[in-house]
């Protein structure tokens, strides 16, 4: 008999619930609070009291409760100078009103503070006073947790690759947004990444989550909810960090059954591709030089005699089918001059451009400069890597305010006199020049804020391997985007696996060994096969990264370029997966969200102003029965999630709060006009 938990922490790559929590389902608030009259409410904190011992399975709690905006304590139990959990440190009054602080409480297992111990009493005692609820983020199955011993028809062990389904109970209840099955990962056969105790409940306990007990002996819970003691725990018997792909998409369920369905943060699952250098070739890669023609460091090559890669007219209407089939919206970041210029040097005409700007109204356009230069230093490239060249004065020579600000401005013309629907506030500058570049260039072009400000550009995009973190550069506002690992300069699978390979194998293999001193790097145990390497191994990676910054929440869009629509479209196969394996796992109401550049620039900037309204301790939000009052700094956008039916009070009147996601209704908002506050009414 197995009599504690399997602790597991490495890292591995990684309908809604509100809409059946009614009023009667609701937090029970009422008699029996300290000091409280038959008649008095209390008042309960929207704040979540984590207890922490360092287990990865509360990490990836916490990580969820920052990133969608989730207030939060933390009590260590590693600090020996922590505060002890009492009665005092759980509840007080305000105002001669009992208050509970947190709403919900975490915890590593069901009693860290040791069975009969005073602060587990002081913890046990404040949940049935105030009704509040409790997640054991991962436990051992056995009686005091609603579950038999696995030695009694249940079972422990890997989970690695193995099915689970939400129940009945869960889609009815915390995990409704979930269309059912799901598979664990396994993403390294040789290594352990999830340990789990499948276990048949008991009475009192309802199972959301369960899997087969493997040799027939039927199904045991791996999430479930155990009623006892006046008491409700939330019991996950399986281990797990924060970028598995089963934890992200439990990771809803989690909070809001945790919460009950009212909080402050806010969580939608987002997904945006770019496709740069439309209109512009793009160089196409040398299997046999190892190197790109054309580029200054590829020796030998000049790019005379190397057929670049443009899409056809074909592949355009290609695209404008694809995306009607799936649904989808591509972001088309265009570079007119360039266009022109192959144009000029084609007869005078271009099939490709009259495709797409046929079908201009399908897609979303975002100005890449009028013809791609770097936008930064003036690159000295005689030598390899690059540096900036230099006045004579020994200062930078920078590219100027004029010219950065024609390459804007001319791109942009040239789109409003085509009628394509552009929005002059986004840019993407080429290579993402202009914005610092390590180690050439550690600051912006000093010229660059202006030529923005010149043209009205408030959103211009990063690389978000090189700046994760948003920040201004001058008026506008960066939104970093992710590198898809499809490359610029291939269109053919045979090609992409063969740069794949030499980046990713080593010397002895015939690869660059780059993936041997690279520390963020590791080599693939041998080359892929170029016939079958992209779709068996790089199609299918670069699909599941996608699908974790998906199921994150993270809105960042991915970048890609038209060269990958092109020839063998080689982009198509990753996106089908992303969107085909994201239908399986989510219920209809809970749909991607395809936000453009500047929607995505501002949701980012909303999540720090609050998180830093939220650090400085400058937001109360309480709910007192069916009301819930929230103020924040002026000025700042409050995230809040609710149930179905919840009204926003206006000044005269209340009107419908927020927008309907994952069976709740959520939304930023701020106080209305000459009021001070957020104030919500439930249903």
């Amino acid at each position: 008999m197995a009599h504690r938990a399997h602790r597991w922490t490495r890292l591995t790559r990684p309908r809604g619930p509100a809409a059946v929590l009614t009023a009667a389902g609701l937090l029970a608030l009422g008699p029996g609070a300290p000091g409280a009259s038959a008649a008095e409410t209390p008042r309960v904190d929207l704040r979540v009291l984590v207890v922490d011992n360092g287990d990865s399975s509360v990490g990836a709690i916490t990580d969820r409760l920052r990133s969608t905006g989730v207030p939060y304590t933390t009590v260590d139990l590693t600090d020996p100078g922590r505060p002890a959990v009492t009665e005092a440190f759980l509840s007080d009054t305000v105002n001669g009103r009992p208050r509970a602080r947190y709403q919900g409480v975490v915890l590593p297992n069901e009693a860290p503070f040791g069975a009969g111990s005073a602060e587990q009493a002081a913890l046990e005692a404040y949940e049935r006073t105030y009704g509040i609820p409790q997640v054991d983020a991962y436990t051992w199955a056995h009686p005091g947790v609603g579950l038999d011993h696995t030695d009694e028809g249940g079972w422990a062990g890997s989970l690695d690759g193995r099915e689970a389904t939400v129940t009945e109970a869960g889609r009815a209840g915390p995990f409704g947004y979930l269309e059912g099955a799901f598979t664990f990962e396994d993403n390294s056969p040789a290594t352990l990444e999830s340990y789990g105790y499948v276990a048949r409940p008991r009475a009192g306990f309802t199972s959301y989550v369960d899997s087969p007990v493997p040799g027939g002996q039927g199904r045991g819970s791996l999430v479930g909810e155990y009623r006892h003691d006046g008491r409700r725990e939330l019991v996950v018997t399986f281990a797990y960090n924060q970028h598995q792909q089963q934890f992200r998409m439990l990771a809803r369920g989690i909070v809001e059954w945790l919460t009950q369905g009212v909080h402050l943060g806010r969580s939608r699952n987002h997904f945006a591709v770019h496709v740069d250098d439309v209109f512009a070739p793009d160089s196409r890669w040398d299997t046999e030089r190892n190197c790109t023609p054309g580029d200054f460091d590829c020796a030998g090559g000049d790019g005379e005699g190397t057929a670049p890669i443009r899409m056809t007219a074909d592949d355009a209407r290609y695209a404008a089918q694809w995306q009607r089939e799936r649904g989808f919206t591509l972001d088309m970041v265009y570079n007119a001059g360039s266009g022109e210029q192959w144009k000029s040097e084609h007869g005078g005409t271009d099939a490709l451009t009259a495709q797409l700007l046929a079908d201009k109204g399908q897609y979303r356009w975002i100005n890449h400069t009028y013809t791609h230069p770097y936008l930064g230093c003036v690159q000295d490239t005689s030598t390899v890597p690059w540096s900036c060249a230099k006045n004579a004065d020994g200062s930078v020579k920078w590219m100027g305010r004029a010219q950065i600000a024609a390459q804007i401005r001319d791109n942009h013309d040239w789109a409003v006199n085509k009628g394509l629907p552009v929005d002059r506030t986004e840019l993407v500058t080429g290579e993402h020049s202009g914005l610092k570049t390590l180690p050439q260039q550690p600051t912006d072009n000093p010229n660059l804020a202006g030529a923005l400000a010149d043209n009205g550009v408030r959103w211009i995009a990063s690389d978000n391997s090189r700046e994760s973190g948003q920040r201004a550069v001058g008026a506008a506002v960066t939104v970093p985007r992710h590198p898809m690992n499809v490359y610029y300069n291939v269109s053919t699978e045979a090609e992409m696996t063969d740069e794949y390979n030499w980046i990713y194998t080593s010397r002895a293999d015939g690869g660059s060994g780059v993936c041997e001193t690279d520390p963020t790097s590791t080599c693939l145990p041998g080359p892929l096969d170029p016939a079958t390497g992209y779709d068996t191994h790089i199609a299918p990676q670069e699909a599941r990264t996608a699908l974790g910054h998906v199921l994150s929440g993270d809105p960042r869009p991915h970048y890609v370029h038209q060269s990958n629509l092109a020839e063998d479209r080689i982009l198509y196969p990753v996106l089908d997966k992303v969107l085909a394996d994201y239908a399986a796992l989510f219920a209809a109401d809970t749909p991607l969200e395809n936000l453009p550049q500047k929607a995505i620039g501002t949701e980012l900037q909303r999540r720090a102003a609050w998180q830093t309204a939220l650090d400085n301790n400058r937001v109360t939000a309480y709910r007192i029965g069916d009301t819930v009052t929230v103020t924040a700094p002026s000025g700042t956008h409050v995230p809040i999630t609710a149930p179905e039916g919840t009204r926003k009070q206006l000044l005269l009147g209340t009107a419908a709060f927020g927008t309907p996601y994952a069976g709740g209704r959520s939304a930023w908002t701020a106080p209305e006009l000459l009021q001070s506050a957020v104030t919500l009414e439930l249903p």
